[in-house]
């Protein structure tokens, strides 16, 4: 049964008119879509750095795998300080950051600074988590899964949009430079559009921030995604790449022992490896993999010139985000159902769903990609997936924690979400320049079909590790809530 109990006062803001909430949610959208757009805005521009800077293909997807590095570790502490200072203090700062970002990208004229700047974009992906919680202190109860799915999808809105930008942009000028001062205008307005718009009415707790934590987490995994990347060029049993993943596990053990003795920690480990959060971190970390995988992959494989090698499409860079626009169509479409879908069926049976239809789209490549109308089918059928996934995903990991630790939870999933994404970048690389066609840098179709298989079975292990945490922990299970002013229902059995 249930049973209603006075809360603490000041621990919830859900009495925002819906009015205000509206607005907050259109902010809040706006925001996220900005984010996005940093991350893929540079895929389709990687062959043409490659050549302008004379770097390999391992080197240059450091540009991508910056940012999501970035984004993996300043994502938990921002969380963290948007509890300690306010939401709304912290979203301000990550699109700030990725405004001065996009600044230091477009006056860049090396591959260093470049990723430099991408690095400080990459702080922005925390803007997410920090969203998904102020919706959570904002939203009345039976509103929340919609927003969360809205705000969710904006991530791949946002990163197909960023490819068509740049497309369209790099179809008048060989330069960089102009898509980082797009990308810089349109951080700023989505910082003055939240500025305006939300309000901080959740409740802040004290405490002070884990920068051991933050350090540790940050060198274990650049020397495990060093290793991964530079496998092939050194040697998977050379000294250096078996030093840096022996680097790699001593920091992962050592900041494992910090998290778990540090009065405040960056990542409470309960929240990452915990019963209920385990699964969701799992399903997370799989379809960030699958995702950022797909625009790596997507975007190399369109640009190859048929005629010359024999796959891919010879488009131009505004080919690669006009081949991704039935993602974005049906991602919009079905992240807006995901809600409903969750309500009947509970987000974990949801989120199995979605990472099924996010794996038949891989799979659809693997068996046929030699038309367009393969990378069409895949891009449609990819929306699906994502769009219901990724919704899902965002209620999954914080409905079975208290008010108080919603944005580090959300922080947490969106961390090891980006860790997935940034191993996704390094694996395909690695693959793509162990199988080369004779005498040529160039990666053979049968390397780009084994990455379709792999990532696909990502997807698949996301569907079923979802399917056993509703087996286990109920289709719906309550949120614990500390609700207030005035009233929450607790569960009671």
């Amino acid at each position: 049964m249930t049973r209603a109990t006075a809360a603490p006062p000041g621990t919830s803001g859900r009495t925002a008119p819906a009015a205000h909430t509206g607005l907050v949610l259109f902010a809040l959208a706006i925001a996220g879509m900005v984010v996005s757009v940093q991350q893929t805005l540079v895929i389709p521009l990687l062959p043409r750095l490659m050549q302008h800077f004379h770097a390999s293909v391992t080197t240059v997807t450091w540009v991508f795998t910056a940012s999501l590095l970035a984004g993996a570790v300043a994502t938990p502490l921002l969380s963290r300080f948007g509890d300690m200072y306010g939401k709304k203090t912290m979203i301000l700062l990550a699109m700030g950051l990725l405004t001065a970002g996009s600044v230091v990208c477009a006056l860049s004229s090396s591959l260093g600074v470049l990723v430099t700047g991408r690095a400080l974009q990459g702080v922005s992906s925390a803007m997410i988590p920090l969203a998904i919680g102020m919706i959570r202190d904002t939203f009345p109860r039976e509103k929340v899964t919609t927003a969360i799915g809205l705000v969710s999808a904006t991530m791949g809105v946002g990163g197909t949009a960023g490819m068509i930008v740049t497309g369209l942009i790099a179809d008048h000028t060989q330069s960089y430079r102009p898509v980082f001062w797009i990308a810089a205008g349109l951080a700023a307005a989505g910082m003055v559009l939240v500025a305006v718009s939300a309000k901080d009415v959740g409740a802040r707790h004290g405490g002070r921030p884990d920068l051991a934590g933050a350090a540790l987490l940050a060198g274990f995994l650049v020397c495990l995604l060093l290793g991964i990347s530079e496998g092939n060029a050194w040697g998977w049993t050379s000294g250096r790449v078996l030093g840096l993943f022996a680097a790699a596990a001593v920091l992962c053990a050592v900041w494992a022992v910090v998290e778990l003795r540090v009065r405040e920690p960056l990542v409470r480990l309960g929240l990452l490896v915990g019963p209920k959060s385990l699964t969701a971190n799992l399903a997370s970390i799989l379809l960030g993999f699958s995702m950022f995988a797909a625009f790596t992959l997507i975007s190399n494989f369109v640009q190859a010139p048929k005629d010359k090698i024999g796959y891919g499409l010879g488009g131009s860079v505004l080919d690669v985000g006009l081949y991704m626009l039935p993602s974005t169509v049906t991602m919009l479409v079905f992240s807006a159902l995901a809600g409903r879908i969750a309500a009947r069926l509970g987000p974990a049976f949801t989120l199995a769903i979605g990472s099924v239809f996010a794996g038949l789209s891989y799979v659809w490549l693997a068996l046929s990609n030699g038309h367009v109308y393969d990378v069409l089918a895949f891009s449609a059928i990819q929306g699906v997936g994502f769009g219901v996934a990724y919704a899902a995903l965002g209620t999954l990991a914080v409905q079975h924690v208290p008010m108080s630790q919603s944005g580090i939870a959300s922080g947490i999933n969106s961390l090891v979400r980006t860790a997935g994404g940034s191993i996704a970048g390094a694996v395909t690389a690695s693959i793509l320049t162990s199988r080369v066609i004779p005498h040529t840098p160039v990666p053979t179709l049968d390397a780009y079909v084994l990455c379709f298989w792999i990532v696909a079975a990502g997807a698949g292990l996301a569907a079923l590790v979802a399917l056993f945490h509703g087996l286990r922990h109920g289709a719906h299970h309550q949120h614990v809530e500390e609700t207030a002013p005035s009233v929450v229902v607790e569960a009671n059995g």
